[in-house]
């Protein structure tokens, strides 16, 4: 793609690597037939190619954002399935984060947006914050519908409250500042890792790192849960608002690069596939800085997702026959973010399930951090597609490795949908999952004869 920056804004480092990338797009269009949005909604505006039309126009001409231009940046989900699918390598997600950026700082968007948008960057980053709300939604949910037929602002709060817990969130017994030895103790150490508490996962589903710690202490390796930690700065990077996306950055990179300059990492493992993304972009994120540049680009190669590690380790045999059909869903931060797409099928095979892929996979849940909150209606478009064929598997459960897809694909079926992590533990030895038990699919079905 031809472009016309001038030398003057080619200075700004964030503008120079845009038109890097503006000028790679040959225009071919191989991204309209993996883009979510387009699928939907069929406007070439709301695929991966219109909006680069719409960025480069913004951007080229030094423009604010406007009203047009927003509506259809908003709409992406960011699942990077155009980046898959691309024969020249757009790094679309660049492109994307930079236009959030500029559209965050140049654009004044209506009251109740805003209003949304600050609540979100407010309470899901924090944990204790988050639990409260999650408490008071809990009571609030039956006013959910009403909330969404009111439209405008009330319609992503009505969809908040739908996608809340029917069960009041308990704390994780995982601390900060925590080390969890590998077991048994007389074995030899054959690992050492950081485990990302995170924010949003400890308070939705506190037993997926908890059954993380539990799987990797069994296989020998030690667990640290470094102080200092938290949100990873994905949900408040994607919404635009850089300053406090790169705060978090470095909050955790001076956590982590204390563990490894004391006793040493080996990995920092995440197992929520979206942070997992942005942590591996940390040395990007942060290559402008000259004090964190080094570190961060550190940190991010350190950076695996659970299932990554766990595919080089010895599990041993699993103690478990389950006999359960699996269906996997593939998060877009996992398959198309991060590259990651045989480890997990892999090692739930291994662990004796049966594993089968879903059609149109490499289709977006609608999760998409906040996005099923900020675009409730494609959102749900987008889920009740997914579920629809997922259920065409004929599947016992779903299992995936990110906590918004969780969450998300949950609130449209009535398949137990959990972290493949949960599932890992309990055949190699580990409690058996809530889920599984509550459907009937776990110890209780095993313990009867065939």
């Amino acid at each position: 793609m031809q472009t016309s920056f001038s030398i003057h804004q080619l200075a700004d480092p964030h503008m120079a690597e845009s038109e890097k990338i503006l000028r790679k797009c040959v225009h071919c269009g191989f991204c309209t037939a993996t883009c979510p949005t387009f699928a939907l909604l069929g406007d070439e505006l709301d695929s991966p190619r219109g909006r680069i039309y719409l960025i480069k126009e913004m951007l080229e001409n030094d423009r604010p954002a406007d009203a047009r231009t927003v509506r259809h940046i908003d709409r992406c989900l960011s699942c990077l399935s155009c980046m898959t699918t691309c024969p020249s390598g757009v790094h679309y997600m660049h492109l994307v984060d930079h236009a959030r950026a500029h559209i965050e700082k140049t654009y004044r968007r209506p009251l109740g947006n805003r209003m949304v948008r600050s609540l979100l960057a407010f309470v899901l980053p924090h944990p204790g914050r988050f639990r409260l709300s999650l408490a008071a939604a809990f009571y609030a949910r039956p006013f959910a519908g009403l909330l969404r037929a009111m439209g405008g602002p009330f319609k992503s709060l009505g969809a908040m409250l739908s996608l809340a817990p029917l069960k009041a969130p308990s704390p994780s017994s995982l601390k900060q500042g925590s080390a969890y030895p590998a077991a048994p103790a007389s074995a030899a150490r054959k690992g050492r890792v950081a485990l990302l508490t995170g924010c949003a996962q400890p308070v939705l589903a506190p037993e997926i790192n908890e059954a993380t710690v539990r799987l990797l202490n069994r296989a020998g390796v030690e667990v640290v849960l470094p102080k200092g930690e938290g949100c990873c700065g994905a949900l408040v990077h994607h919404m635009g608002r850089e300053d406090q996306a790169l705060t978090d950055a470095r909050r955790n990179v001076d956590a982590w690069t204390r563990e490894i300059e004391g006793e040493g990492l080996d990995a920092i493992l995440i197992t929520a596939s979206g942070c997992g993304t942005t942590i591996k972009d940390y040395g990007f994120m942060l290559k402008d800085d000259p004090a964190y540049a080094e570190k961060a680009a550190r940190v991010s190669a350190l950076a695996k997702d659970v299932t990554e590690y766990l595919a080089g380790l010895d599990l041993g045999a699993p103690v478990r026959a389950t006999g359960l059909t699996v269906a996997y869903h593939s998060a877009c931060s996992m398959q198309h973010g991060q590259k990651i797409t045989r480890q997990p099928k892999q090692l739930l095979t291994a662990a004796g399930f049966a594993v089968r892929d879903v059609p149109e996979g490499h289709l977006c849940c609608g999760s998409a951090g906040t996005y099923n909150i900020l675009q409730p209606d494609i959102a749900r478009r987008l889920r009740d597609r997914k579920v629809a064929n997922i259920e065409k598997t004929s599947p016992d459960l779903v299992a995936t490795g990110n906590v918004g897809c969780i969450t998300q694909i949950g609130s449209g079926t009535q398949l137990p949908v959990m972290h493949t992590v949960l599932l890992l533990d309990w055949a190699y030895g580990g409690p058996e999952p809530a889920l599984l038990a509550e459907a009937g699919l776990g110890e209780a079905r095993l313990a009867v004869p065939a």
